[in-house]
């Protein structure tokens, strides 16, 4: 059982390393360079000042502000100067580029797009939706195979986030304070197909409810503009 605000265990802020290290993406070719950390915390933290990201990393602030000056300069972040709040250098606050972002998995995004719309207009919009069908039911299968020995539903979604951390999901959960869980994505290596087609995503919320035996909502979702997909589980 997750207690309020605990994160589910995939190990914090270093903890992508398992996934990092699988040598699957070049972002991972040197998964401990500073350049590769420094993406990885904006990609699952969100926008950084320069001297959160030295303490992260364990290093001073300007040490990480030489870090993504040299960044900015291959086009991966770049800064956006906050209000000042006094005298003293500018604040800035550090984000992923499209560039930046496209260094994570993207599921062939490109190639993605083209076989849907060519099944579209190939067979018609009733055979995307069979593929999707298919998908779902492979997918929920899956999981539930996985899931069949877990117990409550907090080690469930525990469990569910560890599987799509698996799939480059980025996964994590916790225990909201009103007892809620959220589970969080913070990438989506099908977003190409869900940019594709809404239903990818439709799908995704089935399953999960499916899985869980649980209500879901998702509170936020990277195709309406959010850095990442977010869901609210509560008993069903």
């Amino acid at each position: 059982m997750l207690p309020a605000g605990a994160r589910a265990g995939r190990g914090g802020r270093g903890s992508w390393g398992g996934w990092l290290l699988s040598g699957r993406y070049s972002i991972w070719e040197a998964p401990q360079s500073p350049a590769n950390r420094i993406l990885i915390l904006i990609k699952t933290d969100g926008p950084q000042l320069a001297a959160a990201i030295g303490d992260a990393l364990g290093i001073s602030g300007e040490a990480a502000r030489q870090q993504l000056s040299k960044m900015a300069e291959e086009g991966l972040v770049e800064p956006v100067t906050l209000a000042s709040a006094g005298r003293g250098r500018p604040r800035q606050l550090w984000h992923l580029t499209t560039s930046g972002n496209r260094q994570f998995p993207d599921g062939h995004a490109e190639l993605t797009a083209n076989l849907l719309g060519t099944l579209v207009e190939q067979l018609g919009p009733a055979a995307l939706d069979t593929v999707i069908s298919a998908r779902e039911a492979e997918t929920l299968q899956r999981y539930r195979q996985e899931l069949s020995k877990v117990g409550d539903l907090a080690s469930r979604v525990e469990a569910l986030a560890g599987i799509r951390t698996r799939e480059g999901y980025m996964a994590d959960c916790w225990r909201q304070e009103d007892g809620s869980l959220m589970l969080v994505e913070n990438h989506c290596p099908i977003c190409a197909a869900a940019t594709a087609c809404a239903g990818f995503c439709r799908s995704e919320v089935e399953t999960f409810r499916a899985v869980l035996s649980a209500k879901v909502e998702r509170s936020e979702h990277i195709l309406a503009g959010a850095r990442r997909c977010a869901y609210r589980i509560t008993p069903g």
